[in-house]
């Protein structure tokens, strides 16, 4: 028997959020944007933007099962008793149901935000805090001014937890969001130098991400990373907002959830943390140091909503990368098997730095390589250049066998790598595809990462063609 979803909105409550009329009744168990993710009874809002008009799907909305539509117009090919919202800004209305839906919760709301580990750190608060009590989390890396009120307008009112991911590229973006957000928990992953094409330091991308603090509500908790030399800039500005607690994490000896020993392995990590509550030993089912630092930072907003450490800490061993960062699949082929990690989704320098420490610490048997393939890392402004060629001592260091590479600014890296390491560049993702597809051998543990525009989810997607069903590999 199918499961009955839950009514998310009435026309009723749409209408008074929204301040807009509705030509008749309805109940939406969903929001969307977009006709390609719209799932039977959502709400589609026709939202207007620089490269279409929502409008002009309105009908394909309905025909793919939409229970309603937003419009600041009606189609003229519409019957009067289409379910419609009438509002003057279908943007403007999104928001609207952002702020009635965060109004909703009962519970308490982190938000995270941080150059590099933020889906993934939101991910893992989902799931620990999950574990414990009913939770609520924005969807993928939906983060900007469009993702985060739809993430908003969608929650349900009767969560424990909910989890925001607030994403910014410029300054001035967070501040809205965090207005929106009003977080109960305000988490910064790291500072790092990212997108700095718009930023001239990363005491300005510092300053950019502190905008979080001010849309916090009264009492409200800081998550700080106490590793970085933007620390003391950040706890400033929490305690210009106000902040009620400020809560350190990191392998500083001071820090609040610290690091008292670890072990890293090629699946993960075991970490024995320092905590305000005592001493805390947990596994960690994703790879690489950095998630022993965002581990801590978890425990630490945990701790900050009232929610049991110790669980959040056995919850950790069942946390494995998100899709596109970090995956890792077995692909078995005629003449063998190798591996394939999944770093598709984004990159900055900093990400580049961890994928490759993961990449050096998988362990290779016969002839296996460990092979990088790697795209241009986007939003770097005039220090794209040195930032490209910087990752070839890092990649030496990792012990990286060969290196392939897809982009214009991927130049600046293939140049500095020394000849033995160098495997093919080429312009774009879909030109190094059928290179990289012909080299891999069995045993190879391969990675493959760069920033979204460049496309190298097209690699992954043909390396796995080379066996019809992958096998995602489990701890």
């Amino acid at each position: 028997m199918m499961k009955t979803k839950t009514p998310l909105w009435t026309s009723q409550a749409a209408a008074e959020a929204t301040g807009g009329t509705v030509t008749c009744d309805f109940t939406v168990t969903g929001i969307s944007i977009n006709t390609r993710t719209l799932k039977p009874g959502d709400l589609f809002i026709a939202l207007v933007g620089p490269n279409a008009d929502g409008h002009d799907y309105v009908a394909t909305a309905f025909e793919k099962g939409a229970a309603a539509a937003c419009v600041s117009h009606r189609p003229p090919v519409f019957d009067p008793d289409t379910p419609l919202l009438m509002v003057e800004d279908t943007m403007q209305a999104l928001q609207d149901l952002a702020v009635a839906g965060r109004a909703k919760l009962p519970g308490k709301m982190i938000a995270v935000t941080g150059s590099v580990g933020k889906t993934g750190t939101k991910e893992a608060l989902k799931r620990v805090l999950g574990d414990q009590a009913k939770t609520d989390a924005s969807i993928g890396s939906l983060n900007n001014h469009w993702g985060l009120p739809l993430s908003l307008a969608r929650m349900n009112g009767d969560d424990v937890y909910a989890v925001m991911e607030l994403g910014m590229n410029h300054p001035g973006e967070l501040r809205p969001l965090s207005k929106l957000t009003r977080p109960n928990v305000c988490l910064i992953t790291t500072v790092q130098a990212a997108h700095t094409e718009f930023f001239e330091s990363t005491e300005q991308i510092a300053d950019a991400k502190a905008e979080i603090f001010e849309g916090a509500e009264a009492g409200w908790t800081a998550v700080l990373n106490a590793d970085i030399k933007e620390f003391s800039r950040l706890q400033a500005a929490a305690q210009a907002q106000g902040a009620a607690k400020i809560l350190t994490f990191g392998e500083a000896g001071d820090a609040d959830f610290g690091v008292v020993s670890f072990h890293l392995d090629a699946l993960g990590s075991d970490v024995v943390a320092r905590t305000p509550l005592g001493e805390v030993a947990y596994r960690i089912a994703s790879p690489g140091f950095h998630w022993v630092s965002n581990s801590l930072a978890v425990l630490a907003c945990v701790h900050a909503v009232g929610a049991d450490v110790f669980k959040a800490a056995e919850s950790l061993a069942r946390l494995t990368p998100p899709k596109k960062r970090g995956e890792r699949f077995e692909i078995q082929m005629p003449s063998g098997s190798f591996v394939l990690i999944d770093e598709s989704y984004n990159a900055s320098p900093a990400a580049m730095c961890a994928a490759f420490a993961v990449l050096g610490a998988q362990p290779t048997t016969g002839q296996g390589r460990r092979i990088a393939v790697l795209g241009d890392m986007l939003e770097l402004g005039d220090d794209s250049a040195k930032q490209h060629r910087d990752l070839g001592d890092v990649l030496v260091a990792a012990q990286i066998d060969t290196v392939y590479l897809a982009g214009e600014a991927m130049h600046h890296l293939w140049t500095a790598l020394p000849p033995s390491m160098q495997g093919h560049h080429a312009l774009t993702s879909k030109d190094l595809s059928e290179v990289v597809k012909a080299a891999i051998q069995p045993d190879d543990v391969v990675m493959v990462k760069g920033s979204a525009g460049i496309n190298m989810s097209h690699i992954v997607e043909v390396l796995r063609s080379l066996e019809t069903s992958p096998r995602k590999v489990e701890d």
